[in-house]
C-alpha cells in the first residue's frame, strides 16, 4: 500500500483550488486509474474506504467514485446530478473535468445555476459537450417527466441526489433512468432506526426542525436493496452512501453493512440531536 500513499501525498501537493485544472491533476488522476486496474490483475485491490481524495466534491467522494469507475469502467458516462447547486462542489464536476463525462446538474435555486453556467463556460471542456443546467425543485411527481424531457433515460453511469429532505422520496419514484452508481445523503442521526420523514412535495429546509428530514442510513439501504443496489462504502462522515447495481463488479467492490460506514465519532454526537425528535412522526423505510 505504500505505492498508493505515496501517489495521495504526491496528489495532495498539486491539488488546491486554483491549480484544479492543470495537466498535472489530471495527469495524476489517470495514473490512479490505471494503478487501480493495474491492482485487480494483481488481486490486490485497496479498500474502497482508503481511496477517498477530494478535487471538487464537498468531501472526499471525488476519489472513491474514481476507484469504483476504475474498477467497474467507464462505458457510459453519463450523469445525474439532482441538488447539485453549482455543480461546482460536486460529486460529478471531476468525472466531467477529468475524464469526458457529459451530464445535467438539477438544483432550485437560480442564483446557483446561473452561478454554475458562469463557471462551466469559464472552464470550457474540450472533450465534451457542456453539462446542461436545470433550474426545477425537484418531487416524486415530476422526477422522471424532468429528466425524460431533457434527454436522459435508460443506463446512465452515476446518479448523486443531495436536496436535504426528499432526497429517498425521489429516488424510490425515480423509474426513467438506470444509473449504475448511486450516491445519495442518508441522515445518519437517526442512528440505526428504520425511519423516514413523510413525504411533503412542497417542502423547505429546515421543515419544522433542522434534523427532522431524509431517512435513516438502514431506511436507505432498504430501499436501495429493492431497487437492486448494494451498499458499498460512504464518506468519511458517514452520510453520503455509496450503492452499485448488483451485478456490476460484486467480486472486486464488496457489500458492506451500514454500521461498518458509521464510525465517525461525529455520528455518535448526532444520535443526541434525534432525541429532540425521537416521538414525531415517521414512517418504516
Amino acid at each position: 500500500m505504500s505505492i498508493i500513499r505515496n501517489i495521495f501525498k504526491n496528489w495532495l501537493l498539486i491539488v488546491k483550488v486554483r491549480n484544479r485544472f492543470y495537466p498535472s491533476a489530471q495527469i495524476v488522476q489517470r495514473n490512479l486509474f490505471h494503478y487501480y486496474q493495474d491492482c485487480v490483475r494483481l488481486k490486490s485491490v485497496p479498500k474502497l474506504s482508503d481511496t477517498g481524495f477530494r478535487v471538487f466534491s464537498q468531501f472526499e467522494e471525488d476519489g472513491k467514485l474514481l476507484f469504483i469507475f476504475s474498477l467497474i469502467g467507464m462505458d457510459n458516462k453519463q450523469f445525474i446530478e439532482i441538488g447539485s447547486d453549482d455543480g461546482i462542489n460536486s460529486n460529478c464536476a471531476n468525472l466531467y473535468f477529468n475524464f469526458g463525462w457529459y451530464g445535467m446538474f438539477i438544483d432550485c435555486n437560480w442564483w446557483s445555476i446561473k452561478r454554475g453556467i458562469k463557471f462551466y463556460n469559464k472552464y470550457p471542456n474540450p472533450w465534451q459537450y457542456k453539462p446542461k443546467f436545470v433550474c426545477e425543485k425537484v418531487t416524486r411527481e415530476n422526477v422522471n417527466q424532468l429528466i425524460g424531457k431533457n434527454g436522459f433515460r435508460g443506463e446512465i453511469g452515476l446518479l448523486s441526489i443531495d436536496i436535504d429532505g426528499n432526497d429517498y422520496w425521489v429516488w424510490d419514484a425515480l423509474s426513467i433512468i438506470d444509473p449504475k452508481v448511486v450516491i445519495i445523503e442518508t441522515h445518519n442521526e437517526f442512528g440505526l432506526n428504520d425511519i423516514v420523514v413523510p413525504y411533503e412535495s412542497i417542502l423547505n429546509y429546515p421543515r419544522k426542525h433542522p434534523f427532522y428530514h431524509g431517512a435513516s442510513p438502514v431506511a436507505m439501504v432498504n430501499l436501495a436493496n429493492k431497487k437492486g443496489y448494494r451498499l458499498v462504502g460512504a464518506n468519511d462522515l458517514g452520510f453520503n452512501f455509496i450503492f452499485i447495481k448488483n451485478g456490476i463488479g460484486d467480486d472486486l467492490i464488496p457489500e458492506v453493512n451500514v454500521e461498518s460506514v458509521l464510525v465517525h465519532p461525529s455520528v455518535k454526537e448526532g444520535y443526541k440531536k434525534f432525541e429532540e425528535i425521537k416521538d414525531w412522526e415517521f414512517v418504516k423505510g
